[in-house]
């Protein structure tokens, strides 16, 4: 069975401060039935190790090397040596952004597994390519050339237009979109693929948590803003934990 997971993605915010959120997000998660992610930005990895307790944290992104001259990038081990067990790739604003590859976040995905991460694998369809009707075409293309030989790997589906925008896409696209995902990754590693997690993510907050979990493989939610506070993060891994 996949497992339920909320995964937080801090994305550029945070600070010394803040870790302070992260105490009381672990004090609560010990009454959560779910697995609790944090994705802080890499200077607060370690920090957030020290306070994390029943919570797993994670990076943001990692290079496909294993080490080099690669000024400011940051390792797969690297991130494990900090503590981390997971690390988010090929999300929509590094691909975006910076230009990333379907090729690049497999390669990632491939040394982040080696080194002892667990991937956390983002797709996405734009809202051109979603009204223009190849949202399940772009996104399971991703899927199979982004996704490492081995299954022990998250999936979340992150439709680009609804990241940070308030915008959510109906039930039933979401639907489409996570069945069509389930039926990919049973495709790709057999029996292997029903059991690894497929997120969604793209404004969650506590107030549509609850719809979006009662979705069948829907296994979770990957989180942006809402996750940087304990008030909207932890209501959000209620919801999870009894959908």
């Amino acid at each position: 069975m996949p497992k339920k997971i909320a995964a937080g993605n801090w994305k550029m915010n945070g600070m010394r401060s803040s870790l302070s959120e992260i105490q009381a997000i672990a004090e609560a998660a010990q009454d959560i039935d779910c697995t609790a992610i944090l994705c802080p930005p890499a200077p607060l990895i370690h920090s957030a190790v020290g306070l994390a307790g029943p919570l797993a944290i994670g990076g943001q992104n990692c290079h496909h090397a294993k080490s080099g001259a690669f000024t400011g990038d940051i390792s797969a081990e690297q991130l494990v040596d900090c503590g981390a067990s997971y690390v988010i790739l090929g999300h929509s604003e590094r691909r975006e952004g910076y230009g990333e590859s379907d090729t690049l976040v497999r390669d990632k995905a491939q040394e982040a597994l080696r080194s002892g991460l667990t991937p956390i694998i983002c797709l996405g369809e734009s809202r051109d390519q979603r009204t223009a009707g190849q949202a399940l075409d772009i996104v399971l293309a991703q899927l199979s050339a982004s996704v490492p030989d081995d299954a022990q790997t998250i999936i979340a589906y992150e439709p680009v237009w609804a990241i940070g925008t308030g915008l959510v896409p109906s039930v039933a696209e979401i639907t489409e979109m996570h069945d069509a995902l389930r039926a990919e990754l049973r495709a790709i590693y057999g029996a292997s693929g029903q059991d690894i997690s497929i997120l969604y993510g793209g404004s969650v907050k506590p107030s549509n948590a609850q719809e979006i979990f009662a979705i069948p493989n829907v296994n979770g939610a990957l989180v942006g803003g809402a996750s940087l506070k304990a008030a909207d993060f932890l209501p959000i891994m209620r919801s999870l934990a009894e959908s």
